[in-house]
């Protein structure tokens, strides 16, 4: 192995222990590694790094920013090992495209939702679409969490949700709303009569007794949305993970207007969220109008 192969590696062991996965990130920076070693160049240059970025043809541009990223991330550690590193600049494929503004969804448009989801026809999947709707909404998880949540997991005794190593490998403690843990006993209740022997052990069963699949819970979802005529005319369709996006805003929203202090609490909200750093919260500071207007409030009171 070359010194920039044991350095990727150390660096990736470095970022790894800190919670990242970077299984695609790691395959990428191998291949650019290997990239080097074939050109006969022991250190980051930008030339290398566009060149081996744009590799690919056919594809889309964002996937040339996306594999430059990843040499950026790497060249901005190895600087401060090597100075002749060279970083490359973030815009030489043109700037990224934003992250978009999530949907947020109103307490009637929720309300609507589950009371369409009570109106399929196989009472299972009624039950399993109301309550995951519900959870989605009362707790921000991230829907893969949902779907990955065992029995074991939802103590209802206690009203507790155990996330287990899901994004980032960590795992946290979610307490439940009075209602959502009322919610979720009755869904089990009903869940265990209709499907008594299952064929998993996951807390929400398909029709089959098993695990929820992503894509059909995505697919059912938007059935839903088109029953409650929820849409966004001219932007991106509203979709399940934005109940997490509006649990977020709404926590926020709530913390402004009963004039409490909103930055000590972001960092309890991003721990209960399982994001990895602060930053990826204070995000939601800017997904809301009403958001936006409250904290411009507040400041100009202060001022």
């Amino acid at each position: 192995m070359s010194e920039l192969s044991d350095r990727a590696e150390a660096y990736l062991e470095m970022r790894r222990a800190l919670g990242h996965k970077l299984e695609d990130h790691g395959r990428l920076l191998f291949s650019f590694v290997d990239f080097l070693d074939d050109a006969g160049k022991d250190y980051i240059t930008v030339d290398a790094a566009v060149a081996w970025a744009s590799a690919p043809q056919g594809v889309q541009p964002i996937w040339w920013i996306q594999r430059l990223g990843v040499v950026r991330c790497f060249a901005r550690h190895l600087r401060a090992i090597d100075e002749r590193t060279e970083v490359p600049p973030a815009d030489v494929f043109g700037p990224r495209t934003p992250r978009g503004a999530p949907y947020l969804y109103s307490a009637g448009e929720i309300a609507s939702l589950m009371a369409e989801a009570r109106r399929i026809r196989r009472p299972l999947k009624a039950a399993t679409c109301e309550t995951f709707i519900g959870l989605l909404a009362s707790s921000g998880l991230r829907v893969g969490e949902a779907i990955g949540l065992d029995r074991s997991d939802v103590d209802l005794g206690v009203g507790l949700i155990t996330i287990r190593e899901t994004k980032f490998r960590k795992s946290r403690l979610v307490p439940m709303h009075p209602s959502t843990a009322t919610a979720l006993s009755e869904y089990a209740r009903r869940r265990d009569e209709l499907v008594p022997h299952p064929q998993a052990d996951s807390f929400f069963l398909s029709l089959a007794g098993t695990r929820l699949v992503h894509s059909e819970v995505d697919r059912s979802f938007q059935a839903l949305l088109a029953a409650a005529g929820i849409e966004r005319p001219g932007g991106r369709q509203p979709r399940l993970a934005d109940l997490r996006h509006t649990f977020a805003v709404s926590a926020i929203l709530g913390w402004y207007r009963s004039g409490v202090e909103v930055a000590p609490r972001l960092a309890v909200l991003s721990t209960y969220l399982g994001h990895l750093k602060p930053s990826s919260t204070y995000w939601y500071l800017q997904a809301s109008p009403e958001l936006l207007a409250a904290a411009a409030y507040r400041l100009e009171v202060r001022s």
